[in-house]
């Protein structure tokens, strides 16, 4: 089986609107990578719709899609967050959030409409969203001296690798995400840049 070196994920944040027998699903897809990133867009949707009754949601990150998470938020278990999570597998997504917001309506939907009303609240939001392949990346930290600089810059921007952060002083420091088929000889290429050093930066969940 051959490797897979890309992955795919939406390219900018979308919503969806799902309505059924007065209860609202608004529902908010974006595109994260950690569980930091999770808990802040949370955070806003719970200050942005303070009167909601659910914020239910489901993620999935990592290359690999192997971080994952579904949460009911107060709904019956397997209401919410399954459903959720199944349409971010069904179109192949990782490093996506998708919150769908409840506004209850008066009326008790049972579970599968709850099932379905999540599900379809979701299908809006990503559907239409931009799509985007990304290589799949091995992250580093790369310390070195100022003069290396030109060298190292060279080396990212050849191996079309992704800077996300960047200390760039008399001693400079970057985290960059090296794609994974580019990793071995954008690293000993590097190593071989008088001074610089490499750290691994391991996934977080």
């Amino acid at each position: 089986m051959a490797e897979v070196n890309k992955y795919i994920t939406i390219a900018a944040a979308a919503t969806g609107d799902f309505r059924d027998r007065g209860s609202k699903f608004l529902a908010y897809a974006y595109p994260v990578a950690t569980a930091a990133a999770v808990k802040e867009k949370l955070q806003l949707l719970k200050k942005e719709h303070p009167k909601a009754v659910h914020h239910c949601y489901a993620y999935r990150f990592g290359s690999d899609g192997n971080q994952y998470r579904a949460n009911d938020d107060g709904e019956p278990s397997g209401s919410a967050g399954k459903p959720i999570l199944g349409q971010i597998d069904s179109m192949g997504l990782t490093n996506v959030l998708v919150v769908v917001v409840r506004y209850f309506g008066g009326t008790l939907l049972g579970v599968p409409g709850l099932i379905n009303a999540y599900k379809t609240a979701t299908a809006l939001a990503l559907e239409p969203a931009p799509k985007t392949e990304k290589w799949i990346e091995d992250n580093f930290e790369i310390s070195f001296d100022y003069p290396a600089m030109g060298e190292v810059l060279y080396l990212l921007k050849q191996s079309e690798s992704t800077i996300y952060k960047q200390e760039l002083q008399l001693f400079c420091r970057i985290e960059a995400g090296i794609p994974r088929i580019h990793a071995p000889n954008t690293l000993q290429k590097l190593t071989e840049i008088r001074g610089v050093t490499l750290k691994p930066i391991l996934p977080t969940t």
